[in-house]
């Protein structure tokens, strides 16, 4: 039986390359994009993700065409208005940042899992997966996008804990540097200190992502924030040329993730 997911954000970058994964593993996958595109194979849909009423159609949708919904990679992104790279402090940047950066990259999610939530608690099953980054335990690019990273993760903490006996896991994932398409354009070698030879694939996240929804253990990492490329390593996956990626663990100061207060938060398999 085919399982079906939605990933939103998924007509480039990281969403992508994630659709793009759970297509070849046998999804039906549904992207949410401002222009209704997607990878081959998927069901694009348009949605403008500060739009409430436009999200609660997308899953409408999803109910009338599908039987449930078994997964919710929740990745979509909006840059500030005028954004040109991170190189500015936060006093230095208008203050409507936070509409982007928290509306879209915080409130989006939040909104988007709810919708989840009612339709896999219902079913007794399904996965509630979060874009997350190391942004959340040291200074990434700004301060509202650490903002919203660490509250992602706080966010399936607790969702974990109302969704505990439902059937339904709630994870925040850390991805480490991806190589994009635009970032590879750049023809550099590395980014921000780290190796893009050591990077992950798009479409190695969209892989850890399904092997994570079909581990039979998934209701233990209900809550938990994971780091994806300690995940493929932990189910044998690598990137398309056969290459495990780094963990950025130790760089950002090692320790365990969410919840910090139990033993078995820092295993991830």
């Amino acid at each position: 039986m085919s399982r079906t997911a939605l990933v939103t954000g998924g007509s480039r970058g990281v969403g992508q390359g994630v659709a793009a994964a759970l297509v070849a593993d046998g999804w039906t996958v549904y992207v949410t994009s401002r222009h209704g595109s997607g990878p081959d194979g998927t069901i694009p849909l348009t949605c403008d993700h500060t739009d409430d009423d436009a999200v609660a159609e997308v899953f409408a949708q999803i109910g009338r065409d599908a039987d449930g919904l078994d997964l919710l990679v929740n990745n979509a992104w909006a840059a500030p208005r005028g954004f040109g790279g991170f190189s500015d402090r936060f006093w230095e940047r208008p203050v409507d940042d936070w509409d982007t950066l928290i509306g879209v990259g915080l409130r989006a999610h939040y909104v988007a899992s709810t919708h989840a939530a009612r339709m896999m608690v219902s079913r007794g099953s399904g996965l509630i997966a979060s874009i997350s980054s190391f942004g959340s335990r040291g200074h990434l690019h700004s301060v509202l996008y650490g903002m919203s990273k660490a509250a992602l993760d706080k966010m399936a903490f607790d969702m974990g804990h109302e969704l505990a006996g439902t059937g339904v896991t709630a994870v925040s994932l850390w991805l480490g540097l991806i190589r994009t398409e635009l970032l590879l354009s750049l023809g550099i070698d590395e980014f921000a200190g780290f190796s893009l030879q050591r990077a992950e694939d798009p479409e190695f996240v969209g892989r850890v992502i399904a092997a994570l929804a079909d581990d039979p253990r998934l209701s233990d990492h209900n809550g938990h924030t994971l780091v994806t490329s300690e995940l493929g390593a932990g189910y044998g996956i690598t990137n398309n040329d056969g290459t495990p990626p780094d963990s950025h663990r130790g760089a950002f100061g090692g320790g365990p993730l969410f919840p910090p207060s139990t033993a078995s938060a820092d295993q991830v398999v």
